[in-house]
């Protein structure tokens, strides 16, 4: 009886340490995700291999692997199991098979995921992560800035990198500062992240902006139901937007201010000053749809009677409701030159309207300041008369009374003074037919002949709001003697870059060339003004040739 218990017990014990067969499972965390969204592949195995993960790489990417080991004893049985858990990003959309994983002598069952497309992952389906892009203008200009506003919606916590890549054919930056807001959607609060792009096109035609993406790690919400630390690899997508650029309108102003609004106003205009003294002018210029990049320096006026010094003008950037904006302020200090009014001709800007489709141009209205004497040299001055008659008018006007009254003897002295200056010109005139003095000496010097009827501001002015045709004219009312045209022009410049310039113009004036890169083109190059050529002479030579015929 004896021997029966202990063989009994021996059978017992024996049993307690002989393993069970060997087993192993597989499922996933869920069945379904959205695209970009990782899934995990749990397999859990008492075997001593580990699973073989790569049939899966043709159709997910494994972003991370872990594993645990757990022992227990159960009713004086013992095992020891180990957990493998594969974080899996699919490569694309659709229901994907996961097949049979082999896990030492065993194999694990087949598996699948459906996963719903980037375009599915909008505010209407309750998902859990999305972006969207957004754009100010879907119809825009050349050159015409536009603003791009992105918004990552998240109800998870995230930790990632936000990107957008510049499309072909257009620039494209980041502005501003990022901004975090909450937002109900479909009735569920979401955390945004808020990001703004300034793009600006290059061409007319079709243009794609890539959709942004965002590549990361979430926590939270249905993540919480994984295993290990509740992280998990995230890789969401946008919709890339289609946005139409028109080009530049025959008809547009120069230089190009393809803009949504533009307003000038004086800051400060004071009413009265003493000449010799300095006054302070400040205008503003507020652009809608505009970086400073893109707008030109506000001109200095030109007053007749002052000096004008223009300091270097201030601005400021800022991104309201998606849309660019830029204001300028410019300081000028104006010292007249005497007493009496002065006036300073408003400031002119022309500009393109995107929304109406016009050209239209802001303005500043006149100002007529009160200039009282001032000190010193100033204290005196005036503005320059009007012209009165003339002496020899004012006598005719008083008729034969007047010269009734001129002694006889004058009259005598003026006949002897009319005969010898008769014959000064007769022995002058015969002396130069015979080669006494250069023929035409005076006619010699054209240049001398003509004073030029425009300036260098007016040339400033010209190159930063005049349109093309303007600037033409205002070099050649520059030139020292008469020029009739573009071709006139060049004949007379000495500077190759200034007769490239003219030539640059010439081209854009013909739609065969870009007017802002010409304009840009024509203040490098007269910068400082025309340099002309110096007047052929063409009179007699004066010297004897040192070989006579």
């Amino acid at each position: 009886m004896m021997r029966r218990i202990v063989a009994l017990f021996a059978i017992c014990f024996a049993c307690a340490f002989v393993p069970a067969q060997a087993s192993v499972r597989a499922w996933l965390d869920r069945t379904e995700a959205a695209e970009g969204e990782a899934v995990t592949l749990n397999i859990e195995t008492d075997e001593a291999a580990s699973p073989d993960f790569s049939p899966l790489r043709a159709d997910f990417d494994i972003v991370e692997q872990s594993s645990s080991k757990q022992m227990q004893w159960v009713n004086g049985a013992f095992s020891a199991k180990t957990l493998y858990a594969a974080s899996l990003l699919p490569k694309h959309g659709g229901r994907i098979a996961i097949p049979p994983l082999r896990v030492g002598t065993q194999a694990t069952p087949p598996l699948s995921v459906t996963v719903r497309a980037a375009s599915a992952a909008s505010p209407g389906t309750n998902a859990d992560v999305f972006l969207q892009t957004e754009v100010d203008d879907p119809n825009p200009y050349v050159q015409q800035a536009v603003g791009v506003t992105v918004r990552l919606y998240h109800a998870v916590t995230l930790t990632g990198q936000l990107d957008l890549e510049a499309p072909d054919g257009a620039a494209l930056q980041q502005v501003g500062n990022d901004a975090q807001s909450t937002r109900t959607v479909n009735g569920r609060t979401y955390n945004v992240f808020e990001r703004h792009y300034l793009l600006v096109p290059d061409r007319s035609g079709a243009l794609t902006l890539p959709a942004p993406r965002f590549a990361g790690r979430g926590v939270g919400g249905w993540i919480d139901e994984f295993l290990g630390d509740g992280r998990r690899e995230l890789r969401i997508s946008g919709t890339p937007r289609t946005l139409q650029v028109k080009p530049q309108p025959a008809n547009a102003p120069q230089p190009w201010l393809p803009l949504r609004d533009l307003r000038l106003r004086y800051v400060s205009a004071p009413q009265s000053v003493r000449a010799g003294e300095a006054m302070t002018l400040t205008v503003e210029a507020v652009a809608v749809g505009a970086t400073r990049a893109q707008l030109p320096d506000l001109p200095a006026p030109s007053v007749p009677g002052a000096q004008v010094f223009a300091e270097p003008q201030q601005y400021d950037e800022t991104f309201r409701n998606g849309v660019p904006q830029v204001v300028l302020t410019r300081r000028y200090s104006v010292v007249p030159d005497g007493s009496g009014t002065l006036r300073i001709a408003g400031m002119r800007m022309a500009w393109w309207d995107v929304r109406a489709g016009a050209a239209k141009t802001a303005t500043l209205p006149d100002l007529d300041v009160k200039v009282t004497p001032g000190n010193g040299g100033f204290a005196n001055r005036r503005p320059p008369p009007p012209v009165a008659p003339s002496a020899d008018a004012a006598a005719s006007a008083n008729g034969t009374a007047d010269a009734a009254q001129i002694p006889a003897h004058v009259w005598t002295w003026l006949a002897v003074f009319f005969a010898v200056l008769w014959l000064a010109t007769l022995i002058w005139a015969v002396w130069r037919r015979h080669g006494g003095a250069p023929a035409d000496a005076a006619s010699s010097q054209p240049a001398a002949a003509r004073r030029p009827t425009r300036t260098l501001p007016d040339l400033r002015r010209a190159l930063d709001t005049g349109t093309l045709d303007e600037i033409g004219e205002t070099l050649r009312a520059m030139a020292p003697s008469p020029v009739a045209d573009l071709d006139a022009l060049l004949a007379r410049l000495d500077d190759a870059r200034q007769r490239e310039a003219i030539e640059t113009m010439r081209r854009a004036r013909w739609a065969d060339g870009d007017g802002s890169a010409a304009r840009t083109v024509l203040r490098a190059a007269f910068k400082d003004g025309p340099k002309w050529k110096p007047p052929a002479m063409q009179g007699k030579e004066i010297l004897p040739p040192l070989y006579p015929e």
